[in-house]
């Protein structure tokens, strides 16, 4: 399985209002939080097995202050940019590094807000980027734009223009790019909303509402959008509050939503997890970490009992996003277990438990060919290598770090890993 060296990977945010991208050993792009495809998924390469600092380290980097967020690339493997948000001296920041890991430039926005969760920061959130401007969101409720050599083009505060934060926890959503512009969804108790901006001048293109009565906290996310295509065109897929909806890129509108996912309105159900996107159905998880849904994207109105096409019990992820590449979801749960699903059936095909440790799971895996990356959140990861029967261990590495962002493949084999105060770049030289 993952045989094809190339694949024509459609950009989220760019590819329809331009062209498509080949992704080959020249090109170096991620330019979101869970790349191109949404899926955070790439086909086979000389991906490293083990990442190891003795090893096959190709360079390192202390970042100026802490942060949370995944790193972002854009461009060639010459001239390409990576792009990280995090905190320097209290203050939103976001810094370009080069691919050989020199800074390029560093620019702070202003006072950072302080974060709830020990292993968050008020830089979470990924920027994202359409190779001309880079867009980054942070939880003081700044969304702000900046050319490609950092200076900057506008600003927008949407805590203090749409009201408070109302989120029990720290934001977590990132921006994604559409035809229109630069989208933000905010999912919280009272007032949730989807606002899109435009890309170059900041303004206001469109906010519409986005409001479910629910339970106690059961209305609020910590999710993604996806931009994908549908049988409407693009379309943006939002998961949180107990529905899945699928909007209009241009002016927000609904086009249909999927619920019964928390039948019995139990509260508490907040909605970290993203849905994860492949071949026109959505792998949603919810009930915090116990069920897992799948839905066929597309239909109008209320496509509750049309486009449910299965649900899975005992098997789930309350934090890490699944990946989801060629009939296959993978599936990390908080606690180490990791899961094979057929994504049309959800029929089960294997699990496998992770080394046990008080430590949980809150970062999303890559799928790198048949190598899956997984990482805890005191730093140690595994390399698994799968297949449709099974996952076994290939390596065990340690950062020595916290690490809650997700790591990050180069289009020449290397794989980037972000931990709270580091940025690490390793080679694919021990593949065997």
């Amino acid at each position: 399985m993952f045989t094809s060296t190339v694949v024509r990977l459609t950009l989220c945010g760019s590819a329809f209002a331009g062209s498509l991208i080949v992704a080959s050993e020249s090109l170096a792009v991620w330019p979101q939080w869970r790349g191109p495809l949404n899926n955070a998924a790439v086909p086979s390469g000389d991906y490293p097995i083990r990442l190891s600092v003795e090893e096959n380290l190709a360079w390192q980097v202390d970042l100026p202050g802490p942060g949370a967020s995944t790193p972002i690339v854009s461009g060639d493997l010459t001239n390409g940019r990576l792009y990280v948000t995090c905190e320097i001296e209290g203050e939103d920041a976001l810094v370009a590094y080069d691919l050989s890991g020199t800074e390029v430039w560093r620019q702070q926005f202003g006072p950072r807000r302080e974060s709830k969760h020990r292993n968050a920061t008020g830089a979470n959130s990924s920027p994202v980027t359409d190779g001309k401007s880079v867009f980054c969101y942070y939880k003081s409720g700044l969304l702000v734009a900046v050319d490609t050599e950092g200076e900057e083009k506008w600003r927008r505060q949407l805590q203090e223009e749409y009201g408070a934060d109302t989120l029990w926890w720290d934001l977590g959503t990132s921006p994604v790019l559409t035809p229109a512009g630069v989208l933000v969804a905010v999912m919280q108790a009272g007032e949730s909303y989807l606002v899109t901006f435009d890309r170059q001048t900041g303004e206001t293109v469109w906010k519409t509402q986005r409001v479910f009565e629910r339970p106690q906290e059961s209305d609020q996310a910590y999710t993604t959008p996806a931009l994908v295509e549908t049988e409407h065109g693009p379309t943006v897929i939002v998961w949180g509050a107990d529905f899945l909806t699928g909007h209009d890129p241009s002016t927000g509108e609904e086009w249909f939503r999927c619920g019964g996912f928390n039948p019995d309105n139990t509260p508490m159900w907040r909605a970290i997890a993203s849905a994860t996107i492949d071949a026109g159905t959505a792998i949603v998880p919810f009930g915090r970490g116990d069920f897992i849904g799948a839905v066929r994207l597309g239909g109008r109105g209320d496509v509750t009992t049309t486009h449910r096409l299965w649900t899975a019990q005992g098997v789930g992820s309350d934090v890490p996003s699944p990946v989801v590449s060629q009939g296959r979801s993978y599936i990390l749960g908080d606690k180490g277990e990791v899961a094979c699903l057929n994504t049309k059936t959800g029929a089960v095909l294997w699990r496998e438990r992770l080394p046990r440790s008080k430590n949980k799971y809150f970062s999303s895996p890559l799928l790198a060919g048949d190598l899956l990356y997984v990482f805890r959140e005191d730093g140690v990861g595994f390399t698994l290598r799968v297949s449709d029967d099974s996952a076994p261990i290939l390596s065990e590495h340690d950062m020595g770090e916290e690490m809650v962002a997700s790591p990050v493949p180069l289009g020449d084999g290397r794989i980037v890993v972000r931990t709270r105060t580091r940025l690490y770049c390793f080679s694919g030289e021990n593949r065997r």
